[in-house]
């Protein structure tokens, strides 16, 4: 088919935030997930969630009109944008698809009922995709529309059945993982997370939906001799932009949550352990080295390690004596098991850090080091509340003062 020469539309129009917003959010969300979609490449999840996010940009950016005049300019054909965008629509309906259930169910073990639904969703949305360009062919579109292509052709023949196709295909899609989405979202032991997530990916289901509804209102009225291409034209560009925004949110907000919370057990974990090492700084003469470059992972292994190594050689002075004695003596004051241990273990090592000039290694003979060099987080916690050790010391002198009383 060939037609008049193609004019490219308006400046407005080629920067319409409609088109142009959703499509940078959604390839922000691919550039960040996108380290972890190579580094994991095996990874069938990654590969969902990246296909899904770089079909919704491409849609998105094959959908703006300056992109349709250039697509049909470039193939020389009126309107071949359309069956290529409306295929693009199919194919990320059925990746959304494919995502929701391999994110649910985990990856496919290989058996063909773990592969089953997978392969029906491929088979299905390749088949809807296979009949648009089939349905094209057929079609006659000589006048090229880069805004209102859906109301326009609404009762032409063969276009009109393309139309009704790629919108209930999306739609459909919309509605399985809008309820897949559901009964998931209401399971137990879901990650706050990943619940936040799916909501998110429930509201672009359903605002996607929208989308679908005010297409098929606006080609309906065009069928009943009425005229509601404002429905189509004016409203549903900007849902469908809500909607993706939604989703790429979604997508990347349990993922991003995760990684908040590691980044704060990291920064949590490496600050509880700060009063353990300026302690092991006084003993070891040096601490970590500054290394401003270095992964919050990094420098919590390294001050981890730094402790473990100076504590080593400090547990040949400590008393195991004292270090019972004040174990005890915690229990005693009302402390639990674990709180006692850690407290005791404090008493062991300030009194090791104050003595191990005067005292022999040998004295501390039978201590094992084994519990101190695990504990570390605990006894550095009990380090912070130094009047806690003070009466747990004062208690443990005063039980070995009756001790040897009694003796």
């Amino acid at each position: 088919m060939t037609g008049p020469a193609l004019a490219p539309p308006a400046f407005p129009d080629a920067l319409h935030p409609s088109s142009w917003l959703p499509a940078a959010v959604l390839a922000a969300a691919l550039l960040i997930k996108l380290p972890t979609i190579v580094r994991l490449r095996r990874d069938p999840l990654l590969h969902a969630i990246g296909g899904l996010l770089l079909l919704g940009c491409a849609v998105f950016v094959f959908s703006a009109p300056a992109t349709i005049a250039w697509t049909n300019r470039l193939t020389g054909v009126p309107n071949f944008a359309a069956p290529w965008c409306y295929s693009l629509i199919t194919a990320m309906s059925g990746a959304c698809l494919l995502l929701t259930i391999t994110w649910r169910d985990g990856p496919s073990d290989g058996s063909p009922a773990g592969r089953r639904p997978l392969c029906r969703v491929l088979w299905v949305y390749s088949g809807v995709i296979v009949a648009l360009w089939v349905l094209f062919l057929f079609a006659d579109v000589p006048v090229e529309r880069v805004r209102d292509l859906d109301t326009y052709y609404a009762a032409t023949p063969f276009m009109r059945e393309e139309i009704l196709l790629y919108l209930v295909a999306h739609g459909v899609a919309c509605v399985i993982n809008a309820r897949l989405i559901r009964d998931w979202a209401h399971g137990e032991d879901l990650d706050v997370w990943l619940r936040r997530g799916l909501r998110l990916l429930g509201a672009g289901c359903a605002l996607n939906l929208v989308f679908v509804g005010l297409k098929l209102a606006a080609v309906v009225a065009r069928w009943c001799g009425r005229d509601l291409d404002r429905l189509s034209t004016g409203l549903a560009p900007p849902v469908a932009a809500l909607a993706a925004v939604l989703v790429a949110a979604g997508i990347i907000l349990p993922h991003a949550g995760q990684w908040l919370r590691d980044r704060r057990r990291i920064r949590h974990a490496h600050r509880e352990l700060r009063p353990l090492y300026r302690l092991m700084r006084t003993v070891s003469g040096t601490g970590v080295p500054f290394a401003p470059l270095a992964t919050p992972e990094l420098r919590l292994t390294r001050r981890e390690t730094f402790i473990r190594d100076a504590l080593l050689p400090l547990a040949r002075h400590i008393d195991a004596d004292l270090a019972r004695r004040s174990r005890d003596a915690a229990l005693a004051l009302g402390h639990p098991p674990e709180r006692a241990r850690a407290l005791a273990a404090a008493v062991g090592i300030l009194d090791a850090v104050e003595n191990r000039a005067a005292r022999a290694p040998e004295t501390a003979a039978g201590h094992d080091p084994t519990c101190l060099l695990r504990e570390i987080a605990p006894i550095s916690r009990a380090l912070r509340r130094g009047e806690d050790i003070t009466v747990v010391r004062a208690r443990a002198a005063l039980d070995r003062d009756r001790a040897a009383g009694v003796a």
